[in-house]
């Protein structure tokens, strides 16, 4: 049968470590923290958890629904919903080829890290050893400036375990993987968070972090940055819960599996966060400076103070730096490997060619197209992608997908479908979500991203037009015009006339 064809999970603790692995990524680690001392610390909980219930869940039960429903990556089952639409499913498909082309090379800056870390490479300036030493980043996106081998052979090694694990199959490979790398994550982060609220003076940066500001919460800008990090932070809107799901037998509660995962999620952030702050105040104490000089997000907060922080630490730095740097890797491959296999799966049902040939061509040509990452510019085409993906090209996908899913397919079709497979029932309030909050919250965010790339171009100014114009909207212009493309060609023989609900009685 061709879903079985397809591949499947074992079994629901499989598929539910999956989407966690997806979820739980470097964001969690390096970006959360930071939002949460940013935006008015314990008070930052009240949108977080507002976005999480009236957002995060009802997208995450829409989109595995949907999946489930239809039986198909996200491409085939928006083409068995309406054909005119799958055009929609190769959207966020391909937006995840492209976020992996530059996560894997994230990951291989990780690697080498864990390497350094055994012998505190980084030195004294860890600012200097990481943008000057390691990246040797060049003037600007299209001053390639030769080759930085460490990272090369990283992210050589990357695309190698990808493609590895995703050969072997969703249960063989996946899901097997999974099973050893989250609760693995789980145990070094709860290691680094007990010895990191232990460090002198812990209570310092705890104390910033939770310390509620509650005039935070009258701040729009704050709760845009909570309903982007929800949507960000579940893999949302880029083709992988929709394609995990398709993977689910029959009978899979996919109401409390939704609610599983976001607070799965939710709660590795938090931990994150406790464990972050409470090493970042340590830090503040013994240098004798204001916690705000230490507190950084991104790859600043992971490359450049996180490695100052253990060289204090001393010989036990040794210890942690390897632990923490491997916590970075094995978030980051579970990721890496739901996003390569949103994209295989949907070349899989499209063009009926078997996942081992589609999984390893895919990797070939993203491998070819990561090497951009390794050069001088990697940092700056980085940078700019990455930027324009996540405030322009995901926001809108969710939203018109909200809108699509809700409207026309019919939010009360996949409430109906979940329903009758779970154990908890969803009510109306889902469908009240999915059909008027939801896209109005991501229409504020999108059109407020769009008035602040107008009046300040992304970058301040560090950036010319050009390299904005090609590197960010004609990046998002690609993958739109590849989407139709796509759409054009035709499907393997019998995949669209094929009956989901006999489908789904054969199973």
């Amino acid at each position: 049968m061709e879903n079985n064809e397809r591949g499947q999970w074992g079994s629901k603790l499989g598929f539910i470590l999956a989407v966690i692995g997806s979820a739980v990524g470097l964001g969690n680690i390096w970006r959360y923290p930071y939002l949460l001392y940013t935006n008015g610390g314990g008070a930052f909980l009240v949108p977080y958890f507002v976005a999480l219930f009236t957002a995060g869940i009802p997208l995450v039960i829409l989109e595995y629904g949907f999946g489930h429903k239809f039986r198909g990556s996200a491409p085939l089952s928006f083409a068995r919903a309406s054909r005119k639409f799958e055009w929609l499913g190769w959207w966020p498909s391909i937006t995840s080829f492209v976020i992996l082309s530059y996560y894997t090379a994230i990951l291989s800056w990780a690697i080498n890290f864990l390497f350094f870390s055994f012998a505190q490479s980084w030195g004294a300036d860890t600012n200097s050893f990481f943008f000057n030493d390691f990246l040797q980043a060049s003037t600007g996106p299209f001053d390639i400036d030769g080759m930085r081998w460490p990272i090369f052979l990283g992210i050589t090694a990357i695309w190698f375990i990808n493609w590895f694990v995703s050969y072997r199959g969703v249960s063989g490979g996946i899901e097997r993987l999974n099973k050893v790398l989250i609760p693995t994550l789980l145990g070094i982060m709860l290691i680094i968070v007990v010895r990191g609220v232990t460090l002198p003076g812990a209570s310092l940066g705890l104390n910033r972090l939770f310390t509620p500001d509650w005039s935070k919460v009258k701040d729009l800008n704050v709760w845009i940055d909570a309903y982007g990090q929800v949507f960000f932070s579940l893999s949302l809107a880029m083709g992988i819960l929709i394609t995990y799901s398709s993977y689910l037998p029959k009978k899979s509660d996919i109401n409390n599996s939704a609610f599983i995962t976001a607070f799965s999620n939710a709660g590795f952030e938090f931990l994150s966060a406790i464990g972050v702050f409470g090493i970042l105040g340590f830090m503040a104490t013994n240098q004798g400076i204001p916690i705000d000089e230490v507190a950084e997000q991104g790859i600043g907060l992971a490359f450049v103070v996180f490695p100052e922080v253990f060289s204090l630490m001393g010989p036990l730095g040794t210890v942690f730096g390897v632990l923490f740097f491997l916590a970075l890797v094995f978030a980051g491959l579970t990721s890496s490997i739901s996003l390569l296999e949103a994209f295989s799966s949907a070349v899989i049902d499209k063009s009926g060619a078997s996942r081992k040939k589609v999984i390893t061509i895919t990797s070939i040509v993203g491998y070819l197209i990561c090497v951009i990452y390794a050069t001088g510019a990697g940092l700056f085409v980085l940078d700019i992608v990455d930027a324009f993906i996540n405030s322009f090209s995901l926001v809108t996908v969710g939203l018109i997908e909200a809108l699509i899913l809700g409207w026309v397919i019919g939010a009360d079709k996949i409430r109906e479908h979940t329903n009758s497979v779970s154990i908890y029932r969803i009510g109306k309030w889902w469908e009240i979500m999915i059909k008027f909050v939801t896209p109005a919250i991501l229409t504020v965010m999108l059109v407020s991203k769009l008035i602040n790339e107008i009046k300040t171009p992304y970058g301040g100014g560090g950036y010319s037009t050009t390299a904005l114009l090609i590197l960010g909207w004609g990046v998002i212009g690609a993958i739109i015009i590849i989407a139709f493309i796509a759409m054009s060609t035709k499907w393997h023989k019998g995949v669209l006339e094929q009956n989901i609900e006999q489908d789904e009685e054969a199973m």
